[in-house]
């Protein structure tokens, strides 16, 4: 359910490395937490961050919930689908339903993030 190549926070996101780069994203806890997803605000291409900030909501039926990123950089791409089509987020949260690229700080540390297996367990621990 949860991709092994992507690291996982405490506060549900994901985070998909490539080089200098990552995408991020909600995980399916998240997303099955949140309920119908029916509006995502994301932040402006060429804003930069620093690992802990808010640079995001997300707005269900039930709840609107901020999103983080673990990592400090500069947006270099938001996903539009998602702010057209929120459900996204709910049908395929690991893929399709991407929130925000960012280009990483040079010489930036990920941070101690979890495994799939780790989040799998914490996620199973809080009833998902």
């Amino acid at each position: 359910m949860y991709p092994d190549s992507y690291l996982y926070t405490e506060e549900h996101e994901w985070l998909s490395v490539d080089g200098d780069e990552c995408k991020l994203g909600i995980t399916d806890f998240a997303q099955q937490e949140l309920g119908d997803v029916v509006f995502v605000e994301l932040p402006e291409i060429g804003r930069s961050y620093n690992a802990g900030d808010e640079i995001g909501t997300i707005e269900s039926v039930k709840a609107v919930a901020e999103f983080y990123t673990p990592v400090a950089g500069t947006v270099v791409a938001v996903n539009e689908e998602v702010v057209d089509a929120p459900e996204k987020v709910n049908h395929d949260p690991h893929g399709s339903g991407w929130l925000v690229k960012l280009k990483m700080e040079a010489g930036a540390e990920l941070p101690d993030l979890m495994s799939a297996a780790e989040y799998q367990e914490k996620a199973a621990g809080e009833g998902g």
